[in-house]
């Protein structure tokens, strides 16, 4: 499974994460609120989120998040942790601005994010923190559902309590259908 394929949606489009991108993402993660959820309430602040995106570049599957429309960074998501011996993979660190929220980017990205990654896997898990609950209710509009709190460790920061989604390949297809009708 190549982690950090080009993936194209009707108005997104996921683009291998560079260090050039670094001032444009940089520019939609400053605002404290799109952080206020987190379990890592300061990633607004620069240097905080250097160490965010320096996760990202050594994870290998981190993506900026583009609308096609007019070339904007709208966020970033990443796929990481895949197993090929138990079939499973990780989507995480997904954040937008803002100003993109309730418009559809997340359904649109984790749509294509999911279509590619059960081309390889039957599993996908997904950890989101404790108090993030904006981010729950995003993980059950794509019918994912929870296994377990556990502690998560961030690239260079502390363990911070998060709840393990997870939505299996046949899940997931039944899913797509259902809302197809």
């Amino acid at each position: 499974m190549n982690l950090q394929p080009s993936l194209y949606g009707k108005r997104y489009e996921l683009l291998p994460l560079k260090e050039s991108d670094f001032p444009a993402l940089f520019a939609v993660a400053s605002d404290p609120y799109v952080w206020s959820q987190h379990p890592n309430p300061n990633r607004y602040q620069e240097a905080v989120f250097r160490n965010f995106f320096e996760g990202a570049l050594e994870s290998g599957g981190a993506f900026k998040v583009r609308r096609k429309e007019d070339g904007a960074i709208v966020g970033s998501t990443r796929f990481y942790d895949y197993d090929s011996k138990s079939k499973t993979v990780l989507i995480g660190y997904t954040f937008y601005g803002a100003q993109y929220w309730g418009q559809g980017v997340n359904q649109e990205i984790k749509t294509l994010m999911l279509d590619y990654g059960f081309d390889f896997v039957d599993q996908v898990i997904f950890h989101v923190g404790r108090e993030n609950f904006r981010s729950h209710r995003a993980m059950e509009k794509l019918g994912a559902l929870v296994l377990r709190e556990l502690e998560v460790a961030y690239h260079g920061e502390e363990s911070k309590v998060n709840l393990e989604y997870s939505i299996l390949k046949s899940e997931w297809l039944a899913h797509k259908s259902k809302q197809a009708r």
